[in-house]
This record gives structure tokens, C-alpha cells and sequence, in this order.
């Protein structure tokens, strides 16, 4: 997967790539592992970048969940105040 940033800032590039690796991977554990970085690592991140991690169904297979698999979505809060 190639990623294109618009400019030299390392600000905007880490987003990028957390909002990227989140929206691919649809677990913080395994966008984790591809970032290469612990999962407390990318939280820290989440949270520095104001990024909104919604997982849509909530619920965790195999607690009373019998919809497929849960998805998940990444949306930058900059994007939702609109």
C-alpha cells in the first residue's frame, strides 16, 4: 500500500498513517502490529490526533453477539464539526 502525504509534516504524516492503519487493519491490536508500535502506543497516538475510533456493532463476538463480525471505522473529529 503506497500513502501519499501533501507535505513534510510529521504531525500530519503520523495521523495519516494511524488513521490508515486503523481503517485496514478494523482492530487497534493488529493497526498496531502493522504500525509496528504497542497498542498503548497507538492509543497514546489516537488520542494526541483527536482520532474517533467507532466500532460499529459494540458488542464483542461470543458475548450474546450473534450478528457477523463486528466492523469498525475510523473518523477524524476535524471531519464530524463540520
Amino acid at each position: 500500500m503506497q500513502i501519499v502525504l501533501d507535505s513534510f509534516n510529521l504531525t500530519n504524516a503520523e495521523r495519516l498513517l494511524c488513521e490508515t492503519a486503523l481503517h485496514t487493519a478494523g482492530s487497534i491490536v493488529e493497526a498496531a502490529k502493522l504500525l509496528g508500535i504497542t497498542r498503548h502506543a497507538l492509543k497514546r497516538r489516537i488520542i494526541k490526533h483527536n482520532i474517533r475510533w467507532i466500532r460499529d456493532a459494540g458488542a464483542r463476538p461470543g458475548f450474546g453477539d450473534t450478528s457477523p463480525r463486528s466492523t469498525a471505522s475510523v473518523t477524524s473529529v476535524a471531519a464530524m464539526s463540520v
